[in-house]
């Protein structure tokens, strides 16, 4: 008796040479690496941008202790800019007077504060306006430190006048562009970190409409080993039963 060969397993085309079975490989994702400046120069940013404003603010000051203190006003856009020399011992707009050493507590909290976010620094949006508003607070601090009338209750030196609103320093002009810098970054989603986060809808899930149709069809289609019957079907097997009737009593 001849041996039957044993049909050979198929071998699976390689995927290497192309083959027409071969399966093809997963597309990769495409992942593009955000473009980002180093931490450690961001930080560096901070650092310089807030030396450089207290530099000016105290530089500025002491040249307004030296040549505004005591003379009257000097106007260099009418009444909307001038020059007055003041000096603060609250707030700006002059909030919290009397409470000196209240606003030095809170202006180091700040600091602080300022300090601990810049290990998460991943903007340069963010780096500017930490920088700034470093410097500011540092700026205004450095004078309720060392300035008259004593430690943690020195007046503050203000000499730029905006109108009838309130005079201030290069410190509070650092630390307002800093307020504004932070406002149009956090409605653009960008956080200190740089990622942007923005809120995203839901995705609508489908599996659910998918799963509703499925059932539908599912109803309308006849059980499974249900018998199926048809008008011509009907006919056929009465007319048999007929025809055999008198055939199965002839037998008998």
């Amino acid at each position: 008796m001849p041996s039957t060969p044993s049909p050979q397993q198929p071998v699976p085309a390689d995927p290497s040479e192309g083959g027409a079975e071969a399966v093809p490989a997963a597309p990769a994702a495409d992942v593009r690496p955000r473009a980002t400046v180093a931490p450690r120069r961001l930080v560096l940013w901070v650092v310089v941008l807030a030396a450089l404003v207290i530099l000016v603010d105290q530089v500025t000051k002491i040249w307004a202790v030296a040549e505004l203190e005591g003379r009257e006003t000097i106007e260099l856009l009418g009444e909307w800019l001038h020059l007055t020399f003041i000096r603060n011992e609250g707030a700006a707009l002059g909030i919290g007077s009397g409470y000196t050493w209240i606003l030095t507590i809170v202006v180091t909290v700040v600091i602080v504060f300022i300090l601990r976010s810049m290990r998460k620094i991943g903007s340069r949006g963010w780096a500017i306006a930490l920088g700034l508003l470093l410097g500011g607070a540092l700026g205004n601090l450095i004078d309720r430190i060392f300035r008259e009338p004593g430690f943690a209750q020195g007046h503050v030196v203000d000499f730029i006048g905006y109108g009838d609103l309130f005079i201030g320093n290069v410190a509070d002009i650092a630390v307002v562009a800093a307020a504004v810098m932070i406002a149009i970054l956090s409605v653009q989603g960008i956080g200190i970190d740089g990622q942007r986060h923005v809120e995203q809808e839901p995705a609508k899930d489908d599996t659910d409409e998918e799963g509703s149709a499925a059932a539908e069809q599912d109803t309308d289609a006849p059980e499974q080993g249900a018998p199926t019957t048809s008008p011509a079907a009907g006919t056929q097997g009465s007319g048999t039963a007929t025809a055999s009737g008198p055939t199965a009593g002839t037998e008998s």
